[in-house]
């Protein structure tokens, strides 16, 4: 206003008592930093000469691998270093190079100055001396000793050696046209496994010399080790090895008994009989029982890598839950390493991957797991129905779906890398793994009530994944491969069927399946075995279907329900509960509140530490426990039954 009454110009300014206006300031020019040269793009060609690799794994108490690496150079001029980033399995660029410390290179005993590319950060460039014929690069690799630093892969007892995180491969080169030969010293009294080949075709010891291998073969063929070993023979005379290589933190951990040696033989027949062919010519679950090592669960084409509970075999009858690991990594071998995703495939690791059809590879798998777990028996079918359920009420009451498609979901192992959520379901996570074995149990019943019981999805994984038998080459797939081969199966219009489940909102998860299979979800005031099985495993006590939390053996909560009961009453995980109606904390205690609210409708009364602060909080909740099982339907054909019975 005061500058259009005294005229707003320079001169006036001084007459009016102002500041004189600002006048317009050339903005002085910035030039954009000069980005780095561009990294030499993989090209399909061979690699000349081969990649000496040692790996020295002997150190226990500092859980240092050492690596010495020997690189022939293809001729003069400079070269780049790959430290493997995009990792097959994790679907994410996660390479832990966090951990790689120590680099020093050399050419002919003088030392070779690198640097890292400021962009692409897993790039090292290199100018050797003219003349040098050979690179010899050493680190080690620094792997976790707590868990907050990560999955814990050596202790006193055994190791879990992965080849990507103790490897640089020089750029240009698509991962199979590298050749290594590698090597790794294990420590006094240790045995190991791997699905990689020596001389001896058996269980290493000491120094282990591996044949020349391809650099994507090695990456794909970890190993495990450890002072306690057994290896189970899991198809005697079969068309290929497959074996049950087993470390434990102690001994008498390693007893099993025959029937329970009997499901994981039956593990494989079921396979041989769900897929019809095989794509190896040898095969070894590397299994680790252990409560100091950190559990896994990744594929590989010609092994798995898999960790469990320490007491999987000699606490049998209560350690159902998770029994579908063994089922889900093996059945990779077919979804995900020889049939693969057309955007998840790339010619090294260095190139970002696309999840786009993750609800295929791993989706199905999970299907897979659970289904074959039952036919072999390493699951009751009650066992496998009461998974079902868990994994159906769970993704029904999944909040998140109203604003997050399914099919955005396949991006979580970029977006969060894999990280802890604050609001697991509102924000989701990698729910195309278990809202995705729910679609393919819809797609299952539905061919089976279209084709009366003459087609199932049995017949497409086997149209599908089963064919080429024999063949260690990766095929690839598109959205259009699995429509297509879905309509050989039975004509219908699955194009639809499919984006209508993947870029839907609810409410609630794909559950036609569950009623096809003649059953229904409901709740009810006790939780199912394999439920308390659950809670057993991960020490805590699940009340996310009535209360809306779950509360850890510290009394502290590990995840809130967004939008339910304690949500509303201000409740965030990592709150610790310290006193219920005026009585130390018990979860016991806190069942027997949750029933007498819903007898007397009055609140529950919790005292809470949050943040060093005390505060007590009122739950108005009274619905009463709520567990999640099947129900029959009256007069339906039980498909799922039909679905986990074993095949003959």
């Amino acid at each position: 206003m005061e500058l259009r009454i005294c005229v707003a110009a320079a001169t006036a300014a001084a007459v009016c008592g102002l500041a004189a206006p600002t006048l317009a300031q050339p903005v002085p020019a910035i030039a954009p930093a000069i980005a780095p040269a561009e990294i030499a793009a993989p090209e399909d060609r061979p690699f000349p000469g081969v990649i000496k690799l040692a790996v020295d794994a002997t150190d226990l108490p500092h859980a240092i691998f050492s690596v010495h690496e020997s690189l022939p150079l293809s001729g003069p001029g400079p070269i780049t270093l790959l430290y493997p980033q995009w990792l097959p399995g994790a679907h994410s660029p996660v390479g832990p190079i966090d951990k790689l410390a120590g680099l020093t290179i050399t050419a002919g005993g003088q030392p070779v100055a690198w640097r890292r590319d400021p962009v692409q950060v897993y790039a090292f460039h290199v100018d050797p001396p003219a003349g040098a014929k050979t690179l010899d690069i050493d680190f080690q690799f620094l792997s976790p000793v707590s868990t907050h630093e990560g999955r814990v892969m050596m202790t006193p007892q055994m190791l879990s050696l992965q080849w990507n995180a103790l490897v640089l491969y020089p750029a240009g080169y698509f991962s199979r046209g590298v050749k290594v030969d590698a090597s790794v010293k294990l420590p006094d009294g240790f045995t190991g496994a791997t699905a990689l080949e020596t001389d001896s075709q058996g269980p290493s010891v000491g120094l282990v010399t591996y044949k020349t291998t391809t650099l994507n073969t090695l990456v794909d063929s970890p190993m495990i080790a450890g002072r306690y070993f057994r290896r189970f023979d899991l198809d005697p005379g079969g068309p290929a090895r497959v074996s049950l290589d087993v470390i434990a933190d102690r001994p008498d951990q390693l007893e099993a008994k025959p029937e329970q040696i009997a499901a994981h033989r039956a593990l494989v027949t079921q396979a041989y009989r769900l897929f019809g062919a095989h794509h190896y010519d040898h095969y070894d679950f590397l299994f680790s029982l252990s409560d100091k090592m950190g559990g896994n669960g990744l594929e590989h084409h010609q092994s798995s890598e898999d960790g469990t509970i320490p007491k999987y075999f000699t606490n049998w009858d209560k350690t159902e839950a998770g029994r579908d690991l063994l089922a889900h990594e093996f059945t990779h071998s077919w979804n995900g390493k020889f049939r693969r995703p057309a955007d998840l495939w790339t010619p090294n690791y260095n190139v970002p991957m696309r999840g786009s059809l993750l609800w295929v590879y791993e989706g199905q798998t999970q299907y897979w797991g659970y289904v074959l777990a039952a036919r072999a028996g390493l699951l009751t079918r009650q066992q496998a129905l009461d998974a079902i359920a868990l994994t159906a009420a769970g993704f029904d009451a999944r909040v998140g779906r109203s604003w997050r498609a399914l099919e955005d979901t396949t991006n979580d192992p970029i977006v969060a890398q894999r990280r802890p959520l604050s609001w697991l379901s509102w924000q989701r996570s990698e729910d195309y793994y278990s809202e995705g074995q729910l679609i393919w149990l819809d797609a299952d019943t539905l061919i089976r009530e279209r084709t009366k019981g003459r087609k199932s999805l049995d017949d497409f994984a086997r149209s599908f994944f089963g064919v080429e038998n024999g063949s260690f080459v990766t095929k690839t797939y598109t959205f259009e491969d699995v429509v297509a081969a879905l309509n050989g199966v039975t004509p219908y219009d699955w194009a639809g069927f499919l984006r209508t489940r993947l870029e839907g909102h609810g409410p609630g998860a794909p559950l036609d399946g569950i009623a096809r299979g003649g059953y229904r979800l409901v709740y009810t005031d006790t939780p199912t075995d394999y439920f308390k099985s659950i809670e057993a495993g991960r020490k805590i006590t699940n009340l996310m279907f009535s209360i809306g939390f779950t509360v850890n053996k510290d009394a502290a909560l590990a995840e809130v329900e967004w939008d339910g009961p304690a949500f509303k009453a201000g409740l965030t995980e990592g709150t610790t509960l310290v006193a219920l109606n005026g009585q130390a904390f018990d979860p016991d205690d806190l069942k027997e509140a949750i029933k007498q609210a819903q007898a007397t409708g009055a609140p529950i009364m919790l005292l809470v530490k949050d943040k060093n602060a005390y505060r007590t909080v009122s739950i108005d909740y009274r619905g009463g426990l709520r567990y999640p099982r099947f129900e029959r339907l009256a007069g339906a054909r039980a498909r799922l039954d039909d679905i986990l019975e074993a095949r003959k």
